[in-house]
């Protein structure tokens, strides 16, 4: 055998020489039978070369020596065919210019003996392979007994590449499939079991050790439910990506993943307007402040990919903007990239940025985004996100941004927190400013990302490692939940649509239970929820509430040409007023008074409740905020 791969196109050729001879000399034999004229036998002798030349050159043409043929599959043989029929009717159309020639029953029945020889010398390659495979011994000791969800052409290449690779260590033990004309018949030797109802009961009685689920094309929301019923087993789940995620179409165990948190969100994939996108973006220099962050660094990963003239990230966070420069260096090598290291509070570089840069198109993301920490600094939250957010417009402004987007949350509505009241602001602040501006200010609100620094999923699989409890505020707390990249594009989608001081608010999908999703989490770790790992009701946190809401009451809906994309009323804001609010703020935070702030807040944000204890609306904390002011206004006016 080695003989044979060191010299195999050689080899291949010398027997196809052979076997195209022997095939004619075949032809004439059962077309004369003994009595063969001998006229043939000569017009053959003066034939044979130039015939066996033109089966080598499209066999050669065709790669007939170059493939492996010991993995071929259908398409190489269908090649094969093809090349054999080509060859055959060139010699018979050549023949027919000569007197002197064999007779085209013997040439056609001749094609036949060739295609049987050729391909079936070829198949044997194959066969030995297969026969080698079949009856080989192997210690299937720990091997991971696997159950394949999906017995179509996924679910068979995913055995197929089992069966070849036993130093994988997996052994498929049966197909699962809904099709009930598939239940009970046996493919590759491996018996369909069941339908999805069956796999609990097939996991128990086979002792399953992994799940794979090989439906490529299966809808989103089918494959939220199914994954669900492979999480209500004990056993390990593994999953082959969408369609959409597999970009060369290809199927193999190399790219299945761990069923992630994300499989049981059932999110659609976003479509794109992307020359709606590109018409803003391509060839202009972009703006991301907070680039570093989450949802910053993921929109940065997005734009590059309309081809900005410049891209500049902005962070105060050196660590994330440093790797995340490096990515987009590694990807994108003539990707024309800047990264400052700057923080929004801080007027006066933003305005040496701005002066320098002169950038098209601003992503305002920076913000502290901590719901209970910035309960306990409140003067942080308005530093940061409110002084930040006014101090980014107004430099867009100044120095002529086409457009500006500004990055806020669910948690700006009807807000129960400082963090939710400042983001309220600081959409007060665009839609006010917008008002005035030739800039194009807009906002885009959407819940929790799934993944994102500092979010519940990170928490709970730490707390997982560490053996538990996963902790839950309270067992009825539901959010809204989208994926990183899925926010980011559609925050891309929704700049296209601006036109100035709307706040677009995204189609965040069904709310999910935090605690189902912590039961979830346990069960896809491979544990079972309250019995290996505890879930422990801590209570709510300060400013925290139990349902998140999109939009506010006065604000009404429209449409937009995207389905997951719609308008929030714009609001009639003055913008003096609302920068005299918020230095008022200021003042506050400046004379040490953050036991007024809360109070000064809720007026400048009529919505802001806070939560349940906190009382706010006291008249003594009152008239001691209208002391202040007017001790403050005199002092100004002296």
């Amino acid at each position: 055998m080695k003989i044979f791969a060191k010299h195999r196109k050689f080899i291949l050729a010398i027997y196809d020489i052979v076997f195209i001879n022997c095939s004619f000399l075949m032809a004439l034999f059962f077309r004369f039978y003994t009595d063969i004229p001998t006229l043939y036998i000569e017009h053959y002798k003066r034939a044979f070369l130039p015939i066996t030349a033109v089966y080598l050159l499209i066999f050669y043409f065709f790669n007939l020596y170059s493939s492996l043929w010991s993995l071929a599959s259908i398409d190489e043989f269908m090649i094969g065919g093809v090349s054999n029929l080509l060859a055959n009717s060139i010699i018979l159309i050549a023949s027919s210019f000569f007197d002197d020639r064999l007779p085209f029953s013997v040439i056609i029945l001749a094609g036949v003996f060739i295609i049987i020889f050729t391909l079936g010398f070829r198949m044997l390659f194959r066969i030995y392979r297969r026969a080698t495979l079949m009856f080989r011994k192997i210690d299937k000791s720990g091997f991971k007994r696997v159950l394949v969800v999906g017995a179509g052409m996924a679910g068979l290449s995913i055995v197929k590449e089992i069966y070849t690779h036993p130093e994988m260590k997996y052994e498929a033990i049966g197909f699962i499939d809904d099709d009930k004309n598939k239940i009970g018949k046996i493919i590759r030797n491996i018996r369909v079991m069941g339908d999805r109802n069956s796999i609990k009961d097939m996991v128990d009685r086979y002792a399953i050790d992994l799940i794979i689920i090989a439906i490529p094309s299966l809808p989103v929301k089918e494959r939220k439910e199914l994954v669900k019923l492979c999480n209500e087993t004990r056993c390990k789940t593994k999953i082959i990506p969408g369609v959409y995620e597999l970009l060369d179409n290809t199927v193999s165990l190399s790219k299945m993943r761990n069923v992630d948190v994300k499989d049981l969100l059932g999110r659609e994939p976003i479509k794109l307007d992307n020359k709606g996108i590109s018409d803003y973006i391509t060839g202009k220099t972009v703006l991301v402040t907070g680039g570093g962050g989450s949802i910053g660094s993921e929109l940065c990963r997005q734009i590059v990919n309309y081809k900005p003239k410049e891209l500049i990230i902005l962070d105060i966070y050196e660590n994330n903007a440093y790797d995340l420069q490096n990515e987009l260096i590694r990807k994108y090598p003539s990707l024309n990239l800047k990264v400052l290291i700057a923080s929004v509070r801080d007027k006066r570089r933003l305005e040496k940025v701005f002066d320098e840069y002169r950038p098209h198109v601003v992503f305002h993301a920076a913000a502290h985004k901590h719901v209970p920490l910035m309960e306990f600094n409140p003067e942080e939250a308005i530093k940061n996100n409110v002084m930040g957010t006014l101090n980014t417009a107004e430099c867009a402004d100044k120095y002529g941004a086409n457009r500006f987007v500004l990055i806020s949350t669910d948690k700006a509505v009807n807000p129960t927190n400082v963090m939710g009241a400042s983001k309220r602001m600081c959409e007060m602040v665009i839609q006010a400013i917008d008002a005035k501006s030739k800039t194009e200010f807009v906002a885009v609100r959407f819940g929790n990302v799934l993944g994102s620094n500092g979010s519940v999923i990170p928490l709970f699989k730490k707390q997982i490692e560490e053996g538990g409890p996963v902790t839950v505020t309270h067992k009825e707390i539901t959010r809204f939940f989208m994926l990183i990249p899925e926010a980011a594009q559609l925050v891309l989608q929704a700049g296209a649509f601006a036109k100035g001081g709307e706040i677009f608010v995204l189609d965040m999908g069904s709310p999910v239970k935090i605690y189902d999703l912590a039961e979830h989490l346990i069960r896809l770790s491979g544990f079972e929820p309250n019995v290996d790992i505890k879930i422990e009701v801590t209570g709510l946190r300060p400013g925290e509430k139990l349902y998140e809401e999109l939009l506010m009451d006065e604000e009404g809906l429209q449409n937009t040409d995207h389905d997951k994309i719609f308008i929030g009323k714009p609001g009639n804001f003055d913008l003096s007023v609302v920068k005299s609010q918020i230095f008022a703020i200021m003042d506050l935070i400046k004379f040490g008074k953050n036991d007024l702030l809360v109070r000064k807040i809720q007026e400048v944000v009529p919505t802001y409740k806070t939560t349940e204890g906190n009382d706010i609306t006291n008249k003594e904390m009152t008239e001691e905020l209208s002391v202040f002011q007017e001790i403050v206004m005199n002092n100004s006016g002296s």
